[in-house]
């Protein structure tokens, strides 16, 4: 990589790496017992033999913050991509819909979504991804442009062996995406060292925390959800979880 790129990444990083830990910490901040409960499927922890407070809280706060953190952080990550491809290429934050970052390389004006992993989409968010590519090339040729465009979908991290896709966009991840936005083959690995400086010390306040919150909800959920042998009251947390108001009827049932 070269000195130049190498610091604009480790300037970043260092600058901005804090925001993602502040957005873990208030989501924290934000959890309530009852929302996490209604949220997941308490069958499963059930099926899991978790029979203690603490053992349901942990999986349930488990569950939900790492697919907040896959979110957030994939928020972030596209912040270092659109900076990377500024430096590089002078690309910018798009203002089309469901576009997050564009740039011309070589001749070709690109549209890029960035994801976070290859694995983020089902049949309808695809669909509507194309629909936003779509668009913005329409909107981009009737604007009288004559440069030739493509659309790229970017995932930061995984792989794909086929990334031109019978729709037209190419699905760029991992070293492929980095190398793409930056020209550097190697940036992918490269990147993973900045975000471990410090990282001890950013989780620190993180891990407090997390573990009040444990603590706090375990001894909420004995009291709301447990009865005075300290056996769970899987009837009430169902109720909570997928259960109707008294006296709600469907007429088709």
């Amino acid at each position: 990589m070269n000195n130049n790129l190498k610091n604009a990444v480790e300037n970043y990083v260092a600058a901005n790496i804090m925001y993602f830990h502040e957005a873990r910490i208030e989501k924290l901040k934000t959890l309530k017992l009852d929302n996490l409960l209604k949220r997941k499927n308490p069958y499963l922890y059930k099926a899991k033999d978790l029979n203690t407070p603490q053992a349901v809280v942990e999986n349930l706060a488990s569950a939900f913050m790492s697919s907040a953190e896959e979110t957030m952080f994939g928020d972030w990550l596209e912040g270092l991509a659109i900076h990377v491809a500024n430096i590089m290429y002078n690309g910018c934050k798009s203002g089309a819909e469901g576009i997050d970052l564009e740039m011309d390389k070589d001749g070709i004006h690109y549209f890029v979504s960035v994801k976070s992993g290859p694995n983020w989409s089902n049949s309808s968010s695809l669909k509507k991804l194309c629909e936003n590519f779509s668009k913005a090339r329409r909107i981009f040729k009737t604007s009288g442009n004559k440069t030739q465009c493509e659309c790229i979908e970017g995932c930061c991290y995984g792989k794909d062996l086929t990334p031109l896709k019978s729709d037209g966009r190419y699905k760029l991840c991992g070293k492929l995406f980095w190398e793409f936005i930056s020209g550097d083959p190697n940036l992918y690995t490269e990147i993973i060292q900045p975000l471990g400086k410090n990282a001890a010390y950013m989780n620190m306040e993180y891990k407090i925390e997390y573990d009040k919150m444990i603590t706090r909800f375990s001894k909420d959920f004995g009291a709301d959800y447990s009865d005075t042998d300290g056996n769970l009251l899987w009837n009430k947390i169902l109720e909570l979880n997928s259960g109707y108001p008294k006296g709600y009827k469907l007429d088709l049932l």
